[in-house]
Order: structure tokens, then C-alpha cells, then sequence
């Protein structure tokens, strides 16, 4: 390969490594050029999956900083899937097509500029996808909003029954009526003789008798 090639090559790859969400490095060695293109089909968008030479790409490990997680992985046939997608489902593609064709071997990478080992990438497929963490959150906030509507609905029910609860408690603590009010009358009244007022010293004056009046000198 000419330098020029050379330099380009490690360009491409270097900025692969900088724009990609992550890179996974297998080594393919056994596979068949028909078995990399099922590969590559499996990925989708998610990945593209690139047969590399380990000195260019120790270059460009090394431009983009990732020197220290991938120089001691690069040894023998190497291949990367580099992550443009989602990552959960490019580390589920990588893990079922190696457990299908156990010639490809993942050896390792970095997701958002760290090192990843293969236990690691296979942690990773184990977890949900983006579309169905996704999928759960709307679920759940449609669940909300069916509640929270609800709940609103249910107020003015509640309130009209609160209200009413309210008025039969002020009913019930009201007075009786107008036969209470004349009763404090009535006991006042009591015990007095017809006629009105009590005669001075207990008892009432003779009929047809007449007070004595006052003589003179008397006061």
C-alpha cells in the first residue's frame, strides 16, 4: 500500500473511531466471505463491521486516543463493527452471530471512549434496546396521564358529595324552630297569678276593698 493510501486509511479510521457511539474488535478468522455478509446484514444500521490491518489501525487507535483500549487487542485477523445505532442491538448482533459461528471472536472494545471486555459487550446485549426502553417510558406516561385525566373526572363527583355532606351537617346542628324560641317565654311566665303582678307580701288585696289612705301627719 502507497503512503498516500496509507495516510488515508488511517484517517478514515481514526475518524471512525471519533464519530462512531463505539467499536467492537473480533477476529473472523475461519469465516467465510458469505458468513461476513450475513454478518453484516444482521447489524443493520446499527453497525458497520470492517476487516482492518492491525499497524493502520494501531495508528489511528493511537490519533484518536484509544491507544491504551485497543493497541493489545489488535493481534491476529481483525475485523471492528463500528456503533453508529443503537449499541444494545449491535452487541445482541455480534453475540448471537458468534454463538451461531463461533469463528468470530469478540475480543473486546470501548463504548464512548471506554475499554470494554468481551464480558462486558456481552452484559451489554443482555439489556433492553433503545426502542423498547422507549416503548416503556410511553407506555408508562400514557398510563399517567390516563390517571391524572381520571382523577380529574372523578373531582366534581367528589366535590358535589362533599358539599352535600356539608349541608346535611349544618341541617342537623340547626335550631329546632319557632316552638324553641317561645319556650324561654313560657318557663319565664310560669308561677306568676292571672292578671299580671303579685300582690305586695304574698297575697292578693280583698275584692271591693279599698287601700287606706294616707292620714294626715302620716308620711
Amino acid at each position: 500500500m502507497a503512503r498516500a493510501e496509507k495516510v488515508a486509511a488511517v484517517a478514515e479510521l481514526t475518524e471512525r473511531f471519533q464519530t462512531s457511539a463505539g467499536a467492537v474488535l473480533t477476529e473472523y478468522r475461519g469465516l467465510s466471505v458469505a458468513q461476513l455478509g450475513e454478518l453484516r446484514r444482521s447489524l443493520g444500521d446499527n453497525a458497520t463491521f470492517a476487516v482492518v490491518k492491525n499497524t493502520l489501525t494501531k495508528l489511528a487507535a493511537s490519533e484518536a486516543g484509544l491507544a491504551d483500549e485497543l493497541t493489545g487487542l489488535l493481534t491476529g485477523p481483525s475485523a471492528i463493527a463500528f456503533v453508529q445505532g443503537d449499541v444494545v442491538e449491535a452487541a445482541k448482533g455480534l453475540r448471537d452471530f458468534s454463538k451461531a459461528n463461533p469463528f468470530l471472536v469478540i475480543k473486546g472494545g470501548v463504548l464512548e471512549g471506554k475499554g470494554m471486555t468481551p464480558e462486558e459487550i456481552s452484559k451489554l446485549a443482555d439489556l433492553e434496546s433503545r426502542d423498547v426502553l422507549l416503548a416503556r417510558l410511553a407506555g408508562a406516561m400514557k398510563a399517567s396521564l390516563s390517571g391524572a385525566a381520571a382523577t380529574m373526572t372523578a373531582l366534581p363527583v367528589q366535590l358535589a358529595r362533599l358539599l352535600a355532606a356539608l349541608q346535611d351537617k349544618l341541617a342537623a346542628a340547626a335550631p329546632a324552630g319557632p316552638a324553641a324560641d317561645q319556650a324561654p317565654a313560657a318557663v319565664a311566665g310560669a308561677g306568676q297569678p292571672p292578671g299580671g303582678e303579685a300582690a305586695s307580701g304574698g297575697e292578693p288585696a280583698p275584692a271591693g276593698t279599698a287601700a287606706p289612705s294616707a292620714g294626715p301627719g302620716e308620711g
